[in-house]
């Protein structure tokens, strides 16, 4: 892999990180283009490791909400007056939110890393999840603001994150699904999503890190390939959340059916292999 590569490489997973497209899906397919080999442990690694600078730039984006967070539920661990405040709670809902994508990808990790990474996965996952974006939109009552969060609704959006480890799905796609299905706003189901977004990311591409580095592609091609995954991920948060204020998410259902329709297409033709 040159710089060009991973530059391409980097622009596509700052792109797709937070639509609900699938970043995965998308360098999985990108990387077969480029004649690499998807299941390998060192391509998984980083396709993995440059998402942490879509991370990053969630981490920038949101900082000051991210410490607020932090700061008030680092002092409601020992002053009960606090806990009653939003950003205590907010605080447990990550942290609770979060443990199922953990639990999910330490015991599924052969099959992620192996079975899942082949083309008819990314296929299949892009159409069949369409179909749910479009029920969440449909029925999702959309009553209640990120202020009505429950504990219960981070258990519901963190488990069906778990879907997400199927490359096509995608991490934004079903956890705002999640979020509309259990009757949030756009707005609150999409900040949820970038908030579960960072220890589940983040987590997996530390763990991650070392197959990256060690593997044969060049660390230079990583590092280039984080970086421009960070800059060009920060606009994309901001223009997602001014997008789903006033648009539905079935806006990229078309976009997501076409991909899975033409990449069916080149599988069964033999034009491209599955892995």
């Amino acid at each position: 892999m040159d710089f060009i590569d991973a530059i391409v490489l980097g622009i596509v997973e700052g792109l797709t990180e937070f639509l609900p497209v699938s970043s995965t899906g998308h360098l999985t397919i990108l990387e077969k283009l480029l004649g690499l080999r998807i299941d390998d442990p060192a391509v998984t690694a980083f396709t993995v490791v440059i998402q942490m600078g879509a991370i990053l730039a969630v981490v920038w984006y949101f900082r000051r909400d991210l410490w607020n967070i932090t700061r008030a539920w680092l002092t409601g661990v020992v002053r009960p007056e606090v806990r009653g405040s939003f950003d205590y709670r907010m605080g447990w809902y990550v942290i609770v939110g979060s443990v199922p994508i953990v639990v999910a990808g330490l015991a599924g990790e052969s099959l992620i890393t192996g079975a899942l990474r082949n083309l008819w996965w990314v296929a299949s996952a892009l159409i069949g999840w369409s179909v749910v974006m479009v029920a969440a939109e449909r029925y999702g009552t959309q009553e209640r603001g990120e202020r009505d969060l429950t504990l219960r609704d981070s258990i519901i959006i963190g488990a069906v994150q778990c879907v997400s480890l199927i490359p096509g799905v995608s991490r934004s796609g079903a956890t705002i699904s999640a979020g509309l299905f259990a009757g949030l706003d756009r707005v609150a189901a999409t900040r949820m999503s970038f908030f579960l977004s960072i220890p589940a990311l983040m987590g997996a591409g530390i763990k991650e890190l070392p197959t990256a580095l060690g593997g044969d592609i060049p660390v230079g091609s990583t590092i280039v390939a984080t970086i421009v995954s960070f800059l060009v991920a920060y606009a994309s948060v901001a223009w997602l959340l001014k997008f789903v204020a006033g648009h539905s998410i079935t806006w990229f259902v078309g976009y997501r059916v076409a991909l899975g329709v033409v990449l069916m297409v080149l599988l069964s033709t033999g034009v491209v292999s599955s892995t």
